[in-house]
């Protein structure tokens, strides 16, 4: 922790040390987020939530500061996003859309669809199914209320409560059941190479769109492609469980 001379908490200091976990908060929430959504929009509003967080953090909390400022950003970020209505029911229209059209292609061809088979499923060119898989961000993998029904929901829990509100709350880390997370498993290693790589950059070594781009060496609008269709992909084969 950072003291002032007087023996004060240095909060000028402690912001300026944090600005870097505003960003990565942002970069990490954003890929869960459909493209009219501006990581720098999510980072000036992190920034009014670490401000807030220096403003309420006491050192006899007994809470760590980071973990403290963790959850004042990404509440300030959530609360930003609930106001502003960010993802439309097209939007969700379009990510179902593509999820079943890759199960149809699927149960047709007897094996993982290519990209162009998909887009050939939709009725759509490839570019304008690429378009379209960046345009959604699909990022779950599984609802757990899909398992329980059986079904789509329109209401109820939105998106945003579901898989961007809660940190720990990935969507391998809410599969509870044992043989639901074993079918997981067996569906993320029959994922093309290239879309396992992306899962596992992203879910297992929690690295943000901009860095698996750099290991690709592709932009980062073509590894939200492959997220989102890796999801879709994932959640057609999850849905027979």
């Amino acid at each position: 922790m950072m003291y002032t001379a007087k023996g004060q908490l240095d909060r000028d200091a402690l912001f300026h040390q944090h600005v870097g976990l505003v960003q990565r908060i942002a970069h990490h929430m954003i890929a869960k987020l459909p493209p009219n959504v501006e990581v720098d929009d999510l980072i000036q509003v992190g920034l009014i939530g670490l401000s807030d967080a220096l403003t309420r953090y006491e050192v006899t909390q007994g809470v760590q500061f980071e973990t403290f400022a963790t959850q004042r950003i990404r509440g300030a970020m959530l609360d930003e996003l609930r106001e502003n209505d960010w993802m439309s029911r097209s939007s969700r229209k379009s990510q179902k859309d593509i999820e079943h059209a890759v199960r149809r292609a699927e149960q047709r061809l007897g094996r993982a669809p290519l990209e162009s088979e998909i887009a050939d499923e939709l009725r759509m060119s490839l570019q304008d199914y690429q378009a379209l898989l960046g345009k959604v961000r699909g990022a779950q993998l599984v609802y757990l209320e899909d398992m329980g029904r059986g079904g789509d929901d329109e209401g109820g829990e939105g998106f945003l409560d579901r898989n961007v509100a809660d940190e720990g709350a990935d969507p391998v880390a809410l599969l509870r059941d044992q043989g639901i997370r074993s079918a997981l498993v067996a569906a993320i290693k029959q994922l093309p190479e290239r879309e396992q790589f992306v899962m596992g950059m992203y879910y297992e070594e929690d690295m943000n769109l901009r860095e698996i781009a750099a290991v690709l060496g592709v932009t980062e609008s073509r590894v939200c492609q492959l997220h989102s269709q890796a999801i879709a992909r994932l959640r057609a084969k999850m849905r027979e469980h």
